[in-house]
């Protein structure tokens, strides 16, 4: 990255915070666009659903191919399905869900927003004194805020069954076991921390993605460089917000795990 596009991605970060703060705002004064909400919801979950699913059922499948013969190794097999659980909880289902929006919608927003700035559709709205901010930024917002964390939570059980696949029937852990050790290590907090760095990962990937389509330039090329460059920065924040989450959340709270077997 050269100085003067180092420059530029900075000044377009800086929009972004922006957006974010007109959007905060604008939902204060309760201006939603109600069928373009609708529309988004069905766009951001339903249509992201199987492919969440289907890279859940992966990673909890490859988590406990990695995992549960070194603990049996060691004589700790009924332990599988509790790490797995905490690990998917924690960090793998809720990032991984939040990059497949990434890639999905972000990139989405990010295009048909910077198309919609390119051909002067943007302009049109507000001519007719219709708030591009009301229309297309605050729908998306919302919809990723609350189906993101939707989406993680199917992912867990999909994540959580994978990995039950594969220790019964590769390994012979009892799937009576392998469910305790889940539940002993799990609590209700895990569960919230999920949800909640769900929740910051959508409002991240849609301001991103409609921040960087609104400050489009360059007719088609400035679109394609706006989506690839929006993802980037889409999944970068991702893991450094996920750090400070989880900082927050679990860092200095106890010993670590504490299951009650």
């Amino acid at each position: 990255m050269t100085k003067s596009s180092l420059g530029a991605w900075s000044q377009r970060l800086l929009a972004a915070i922006f957006l974010g703060g007109q959007v905060i705002v604008h939902l204060l004064k309760g201006k939603i666009h109600r069928r373009n909400t609708l529309e988004q919801l069905a766009a951001v979950g339903p249509d992201s659903l199987f492919i969440a699913l289907l890279t859940a059922v992966f990673v909890g499948a490859v988590f406990t191919i990695q995992v549960a013969r070194e603990f049996i190794n060691f004589g700790a097999g009924n332990l599988v399905g509790g790490v797995l659980a905490v690990a998917l909880t924690r960090e793998l289902t809720p990032v991984l869900t939040a990059v497949i929006l990434a890639g999905r919608v972000g990139s989405a927003f990010a295009a048909e927003i910077g198309t919609m700035r390119v051909t002067e559709q943007i302009d049109a709205l507000l001519m007719l004194k219709t708030d591009p901010i009301d229309y297309l930024v605050i729908p998306r917002i919302l919809a990723c805020l609350l189906m993101l964390p939707i989406l993680t939570l199917l992912s867990l059980v999909t994540g959580m069954t994978g990995g039950l696949i594969i220790a019964t029937n590769v390994y012979n852990l009892s799937d009576t076991v392998f469910l305790d050790s889940a539940r002993n290590f799990l609590d209700i907090w895990d569960i919230c921390s999920a949800m909640i760095k769900a929740g910051c990962f959508g409002v991240l990937i849609a301001t991103i993605g409609c921040s960087w389509g609104l400050t489009t330039t360059g007719g088609a090329k400035g679109v394609g460089q706006s989506t690839t460059t929006a993802v980037v920065t889409a999944l970068l924040i991702i893991f450094v917000s996920n750090f400070f989450l989880s900082w927050l959340m679990f860092q200095g709270t106890g010993g670590g795990f504490t299951p009650g077997i």
